[in-house]
């Protein structure tokens, strides 16, 4: 995200929505969905040898019953005006999963009405309650933590931080998973599955940033992981969106070795944008115990704590 430009007409203050930035993402985001589906997937007739892969523009146009022309002119990045009759249209054309549909809508949403018009999202950080923080701390044999849409665990109990442990232990972090993921050198031996939770995290960050164009602090963290990552900057021009809800995660703790969580993401009835996010494990299993072993370490003194070399059990 660039967001180096002013508009006059943006509310003072605010960072600049810009105009053409929302154009590229539009245009890349149906671009690739275009490019990913096969005319057989389609129900379309092949007729000799295609050079490019997937559909071609008025095949989608076709499909979503709207004329060639209107359909490049949505490609090109112009959703300004587009009805919800033609996005719907559009998303079955494209064959838009819920997240990919709701990321369609708020590009959509970002392109119109005028600056001025929108009711931009508040530049100040939400907080965490006390009654939410009292929820994460009790619940002491299960890993939690608050974060909020750009991944910032904003509180967690002490096994949700003995967890993290490397994550909280780097200043560089911020207490950030997205840059305890792409910046940290633990981070691929600590997520087994280090491909699939980096392209989660960076689908995540993309739907934030359909929905909240005027996040600065947003805008600011994309940037440093682009500038930063190459691998970052590969997987976010994939366009790809993602949603936390439920998972498995298999991590690899330097302490208590191989984990494999079952993780929970609660959104919070308001709208701070914060969630709840729960690590468990199946009563008596492996990890159970691992999860036990690993409260008792953080449960003793930082001194001691600092002195016992991390080893796998």
């Amino acid at each position: 995200m660039r967001g180096t430009g002013r508009n006059p007409h943006a509310p003072r203050g605010l960072p600049t929505l810009d105009l053409m930035e929302n154009r590229d993402a539009v245009s890349a985001f149906l671009r690739s969905r275009r490019e990913r589906i096969s005319p057989e997937q389609a129900g379309l007739p092949v007729y000799g040898q295609r050079r490019v892969p997937g559909l071609r523009r008025g095949e989608v146009a076709t499909l979503a019953g709207v004329s060639v022309e209107y359909y490049t002119r949505l490609e090109r990045g112009n959703l300004r005006g587009v009805s919800d009759g033609v996005l719907d249209a559009l998303a079955r054309a494209l064959r838009l999963d819920a997240t990919e549909r709701m990321y369609l809508n708020d590009l959509a949403r970002a392109a119109g009405p005028a600056p001025r018009a929108r009711t931009p999202r508040r530049d100040a950080a939400p907080t965490v309650r006390p009654s939410v923080a009292r929820i994460v701390e009790g619940m002491p044999e299960l890993a939690a933590y608050v974060m909020n849409n750009r991944l910032d665990t904003l509180a967690a109990n002490p096994l949700g931080r003995a967890l993290y442990t490397e994550m909280y232990a780097d200043p560089g972090c911020g207490a950030n998973v997205a840059r305890f993921a792409f910046f940290h050198p633990a981070a691929r031996r600590f997520y087994t599955d280090w491909e699939r939770m980096a392209r989660f995290a960076v689908g995540a960050l993309r739907v934030e940033a359909g929905r909240s164009p005027y996040d600065r602090e947003l805008s600011n963290l994309i940037g440093e992981l682009s500038t930063r990552s190459d691998a970052f900057r590969v997987m976010w021009g994939s366009h790809d969106v993602h949603v936390f809800r439920d998972s498995t995660k298999r991590l690899n703790h330097p302490v208590v070795g191989d984990l494999e969580l079952d993780q929970e993401t609660l959104g919070l009835p308001d709208e701070s944008g914060l969630s709840v996010v729960v690590y468990s494990a199946p009563p008596r299993s492996a990890t159970a115990d691992a999860l036990k072993l690993l409260a008792s370490w953080s449960a003793t003194p930082d001194q001691e704590r600092n002195e016992e070399t991390p080893s796998q059990p």
